[in-house]
């Protein structure tokens, strides 16, 4: 009894029984089809979790303060330099400076830049940071070319933008912004447009410096983001010395409200805080779509089991007469098998499609990636391992029965 002379009884059976069949089929189709992109997504969500921002977390705080009487906005730049120089003398921090944005804040300021002021050429958009020359040791942020703003090169944001034109004359920007601006190129030097005709000059690019949204780094402009040399409102950012954090954040906190005791620091959070609150929807996600998977997976098998054992029961005389002509445990275990990689072959073959199709509207909807063809042959080897499995234990007890029990049955 080999397998071509099982499979025309196969078969034969299927076709007497194409609901139970065609149920099966249809329930690795629907696990081949949701399970390769749910992985998919998972692998995504997992892969933000442990993009790196390019700060050194682990040392930095983001105070973030509340006055009970408004000031006024041209006194803003000396209150906060007050606040700053207050800040640094505190033993154990290393730097501290204002930004009007850091990553994982959950706020986003972003400007289109050009190379040409009527904006006709290249443009792209930026995520817009704008603080002091203390905002690179702060941050931790590596200068590859060129240098860091100088205390007399820093403008106050009210004065700056109080004009009908802007004039930022200055720039650092990230190895991204440099590369698609100025491909192939040196970016020092070079002059781009942020704010109408007035031209402003890159002098350093840093590593990595990436978008607050971190997800909006795939979309316009690849992560592009710049530095603009201006102190004025934002949050209070501090860095410590290593294993200093937790305390350097209660004397910052005291620092800023003796102050003024008009005001009164809101919220004084880690970073590493801050980055797990914001990815927190992200890991319910993943932990979600992972009991998807779990829970399609063992649906499918417990229908595989419940087939085979239901097929085992109707096929009683036939696996007797099998046996007593001499058909071997191995022969009938086989029988069963080939019938389930039949079925679920037919499955797998119908969910790529599925799953393809499935991408297709995900990429369209919501944006995702594109599903990469491993996926496929991925989820068909795990679903032909687990439909084989699943049907072992029916499969071992039809090959167990004896001729003479089966043929009396």
């Amino acid at each position: 009894m080999t397998m071509f002379t099982d499979l025309m009884p196969i078969l034969s059976t299927l076709r007497r029984h194409k609901i139970a069949a065609g149920l099966i089929v249809l329930e690795v189709a629907l696990s081949c089809a949701i399970v390769t992109n749910a992985l998919h997504l998972i692998q995504t969500r997992v892969d933000a979790l442990g993009a790196s921002s390019g700060l050194v977390e682990s040392e930095i705080a983001v105070l973030t303060l509340r006055g009970s009487k408004p000031q006024p906005p041209e006194r803003t730049g000396s209150i906060v330099a007050e606040d700053l120089a207050n800040l640094r003398a505190l033993p154990g921090i290393k730097a501290a400076t204002v930004a009007n944005q850091i990553v994982f804040g959950g706020n986003s300021n972003n400007s289109s830049v050009s190379l040409d002021p009527d904006s006709k050429g290249l443009r792209i958009g930026a995520a817009q940071y704008s603080s002091d020359d203390q905002m690179l040791p702060t941050f931790g942020l590596k200068l590859l070319e060129g240098r860091n703003f100088t205390p007399d090169e820093i403008l106050d944001n009210y004065q700056a933008f109080n004009t009908p034109d802007p004039k930022i004359g200055l720039l650092i920007v990230n190895k991204v912004m440099a590369d698609k601006l100025f491909p192939g190129q040196s970016a020092l030097g070079k002059t781009v447009y942020v704010f109408g005709s007035a031209a402003s000059t890159i002098i350093g690019v840093v590593d990595t410096l990436t978008h607050t949204q971190m997800h909006r780094a795939r979309g316009e402009g690849g992560g592009a983001a710049m530095i603009l040399p201006l102190r004025g409102g934002g949050s209070y950012i501090i860095r410590a010395e290593p294993g200093q954090l937790d305390a350097q954040i209660k004397a910052a906190t005291a620092a800023l409200e003796q102050a003024d005791r008009s005001r009164v620091v809101t919220q004084a959070r880690p970073l590493t805080q801050m980055r797990d609150e914001f990815y927190a929807q992200d890991r319910a996600m993943a932990w979600l779509m992972g009991g998807v998977c779990v829970a399609l997976l063992l649906v499918t098998a417990m229908g595989i089991v419940g087939l085979a054992s239901f097929w085992v029961q109707q096929r009683t005389r036939m696996i007797g007469t099998r046996r007593a002509l001499g058909a071997t445990e191995g022969q009938i275990r086989r029988y069963f098998q080939l019938e389930n990689l039949l079925l679920t072959s037919t499955g797998i073959a119908i969910g790529t499609v599925g799953a393809m199709a499935l991408s297709q509207l995900l990429m369209q909807s919501y944006a995702v990636p594109r599903l990469p063809w491993l996926y496929l042959p991925a989820g068909a080897a795990s679903l032909w391992l687990l439909g084989q499995l699943a049907v072992w234990v029916p499969a071992r007890r039809a090959a167990r029965l004896s001729p003479v029990a089966a043929l009396r049955a």
